[in-house]
């Protein structure tokens, strides 16, 4: 059933992939004089559909409920709209899959290396023989493993402080939407891609796979950001990240503040967060953004280029602390 719903799914995209390419992007590109890209662009062409019908579902399913059970009620949606652009380019772009398959030649070679000299690999079917014959346990699996490195990379970017500055662009939303988990630096995008892409191949995962997993982990998080007011219960809270639950990490004071310690890093799956000690179950509907903003507010942007900018202002003023900081005591050493 799993291979069949993939495979149906991949006969749809494939059937509006040729579609477009022979009657509007071929044309385009032979009167462009750009034929050399046919193929490149035909291969694009498949990640962009499903960027496409990735954004359509969500708004379709999503919207709705925000309409119907907010979790905050805003005189205007003004401070959303910056995050439609974010969604609208981190999904067309598709910086998962164009990292995986960028590395996977890289790390097919470095496997045959270490075939060759007799050194054992941590792709699954190595570790546990067989059991890519199962399919679903198979994807389970890696779904499970690549959650546990979200956790880790989510809570670390919490952790040092230039990491946080970027990604401190997501948290500065105070008008969380179903938009609000493709609000990101694109530099942390890039970072956040590359970093799953290597995991994934180490772990011998399918890009058929990939794709789904991708596609699932891109869905949930909308979930979670969406301005619901939902939780999934006393034992579903504690298996997956709600909306409730993630709410509480962007919640001002509590989930994220900069570099100190905060609550709720788990990316589809709440147990991280108890296993690691780092879970709050308060469902309490509170302010979200960062502490700074408030008071005397620190800067960080409200367009989508000002964010970006002010982010790499904000890490060069780290550094320059960083550096006035440690000036008196190599003065005092000399």
């Amino acid at each position: 059933m799993f291979h069949s719903m993939l495979s149906s799914l991949d006969t749809f995209v494939s059937w509006i992939q040729t579609m477009l390419y022979v009657d509007v992007v071929q044309p385009l590109l032979f009167k462009v004089g750009m034929m050399d890209y046919d193929e490149d662009t035909y291969d694009a062409l498949y990640w962009v559909i499903v960027g496409v019908l990735e954004v359509l579902a969500m708004y379709a399913i999503l919207r709705p409920l925000e309409a119907l059970r907010p979790a905050e009620e805003w005189q205007d949606r003004k401070g959303v709209r910056v995050d439609v652009l974010y969604t609208w380019i981190v999904k067309l772009g598709i910086l998962n899959l164009f990292f995986f398959f960028t590395f996977q030649p890289l790390f097919d070679s470095l496997q045959s290396w270490l075939r060759l000299n007799g050194v054992p690999n941590l792709e699954i079917d190595n570790l546990w023989p067989g059991v890519t014959t199962q399919p679903v346990v198979t994807f389970v699996i890696y779904l499970l493993i690549l959650d546990l490195a979200g956790y880790w990379y989510h809570r670390l970017e919490h952790r040092f402080g230039i990491w946080w500055e970027l990604h401190a662009v997501h948290h500065s939303q105070q008008k969380m939407s179903l938009w609000t988990d493709n609000r990101n630096h694109l530099l942390d995008d890039v970072l956040q891609a590359s970093f799953f892409a290597c995991v994934a191949l180490v772990i011998g995962v399918e890009p058929s796979q990939f794709v789904v997993l991708v596609a699932i982990t891109n869905f949930m998080q909308s979930v979670q950001h969406a301005n619901i007011r939902l939780h999934f219960g006393w034992l579903g809270e504690r298996l997956v990240v709600s909306p409730a639950f993630h709410r509480r990490h962007h919640t001002i004071g509590y989930g994220h503040e900069g570099t100190a310690y905060g609550c709720n890093f788990g990316v589809l799956f709440s147990f991280w967060d108890i296993l690691f000690r780092s879970a709050s179950f308060d469902r309490t509907v509170e302010p979200t953004g960062i502490r700074d903003q408030l008071g005397a507010p620190v800067r960080y942007g409200d367009g989508f280029f000002e964010q970006h900018r002010l982010a790499f202002r904000r890490i060069a003023a780290r550094i320059a602390t960083r550096r006035a900081t440690a000036a008196p005591t190599d003065s005092a050493a000399v």
